[in-house]
């Protein structure tokens, strides 16, 4: 990745009226904001004291890289096949929802276990994550849903639980920690300029669903790595068919195409949101308002933290309008 340019360039968007990137800025919290065109930063800003230095976290972000490295493992013969169960792997799951689950489905956030997400810290998300942090292991407290409410594989239904279960697999099949085993296969590769930074659960497993921080540089070095499918000039890090698989809104089935997931626009394939249209376009979001957004055909990358006044950006302006931002940025560039 190269340095910023002298000059910026103009960005505008339309949201009820035209906008800036200047306006942008002042209408919602962000904490930081990178557009990266074929490598080069073409604007770099930063809000509330924030500066290149500082970390950010990633919030749900971190579920994309958990995917990254599942296709990883995949590509080095760890893992067979996709549609084999979570518990061939992590025999500890055996018996278990979660554990019936193949690796597919659970890529899709499609087990059908229930599973309460609504960031009120009265749902299954705030007992699953103080159950892990406290008193339980990862595979005691995945073990603890019993109730699954639709076949595997019929329904989109977000639930970080199933990003955890990937983590788990991650490492009984590679008999090391996220962070050793995508240290030297994803993030020196990449070339980050900063050490990376996982929390991690009582029995030492990386959050993975979250908890995930970096700096804003090494995130858009990692949207250029997603934007060239995979590959950091000759070598290919991420196999360019399991990223297909997992953003490109034609080799969805319809349950998980854009428009057709419940609750949501988007579509969602391998732990990544989806845009709807002809061309593929997809993101990685995090509750908040972190983001990266790819265009892999015009080899954009935006680069967006915040600190946003509900987990769900759709619930404030916030969502609609960075994606508006989004839309002036293609144009500028290219069209829709």
């Amino acid at each position: 990745m190269t340095g910023i340019r002298f000059s910026e360039p103009k960005i505008d968007y339309w949201f009820d009226q035209i906008y800036t990137l200047d306006d942008f800025l002042a209408r919602q919290r962000i904490t930081g904001l990178l557009l990266i065109k074929n490598g080069e930063i073409l604007v770099e800003r930063y809000q509330y004291d924030r500066n290149p230095t500082n970390h950010f976290v990633s919030n749900s972000m971190a579920k994309s890289i958990v995917s990254l490295a599942v296709g990883m493992a995949l590509a080095e013969g760890k893992i067979g096949s996709l549609d084999d169960a979570a518990s061939k792997y992590e025999p500890k799951l055996a018996g278990s929802l979660y554990g019936e689950t193949s690796i597919r489905n659970l890529l899709r956030m499609a087990s059908g276990v229930r599973f309460n997400e609504t960031y009120d810290q009265n749902d299954d998300l705030q007992r699953f994550s103080i159950a892990r942090f406290s008193h339980q292991s990862n595979i005691e407290a995945l073990r603890s849903f019993k109730v699954r409410d639709a076949p595997q594989g019929t329904r989109f239904h977000y639930a970080s639980s199933e990003t955890v279960v990937l983590a788990v697999l991650v490492r009984a099949i590679t008999g090391s920690t996220l962070s050793e085993y995508l240290t030297k296969r994803l993030w020196q590769p990449i070339g980050a300029e900063s050490d990376a930074t996982w929390a991690r659960t009582l029995d030492g497993l990386e959050s993975s669903a979250g908890g995930f921080s970096a700096n804003l540089r090494d995130y858009g070095r990692l949207g250029i790595l997603l934007a060239n499918d995979g590959a950091v000039g000759d070598k290919q890090l991420v196999p360019k068919q399991y990223l297909l698989d997992a953003t490109d809104p034609h080799r969805q089935p319809d349950a998980f195409a854009p428009g057709r997931a419940p609750s949501t626009a988007w579509g969602y394939g391998y732990q990544f949101w989806i845009f709807s249209g002809e061309k593929r376009r997809f993101a990685v979001l995090g509750a908040y308002g972190q983001s990266i957004f790819v265009d892999p055909e015009l080899k954009l990358v935006m680069v967006i933290t915040a600190a946003g006044k509900y987990a769900d950006s759709g619930k404030e302006t916030l969502g609609q309008e960075r994606d508006a931002l989004w839309r002036g940025v293609i144009r500028k560039y290219g069209s829709w």
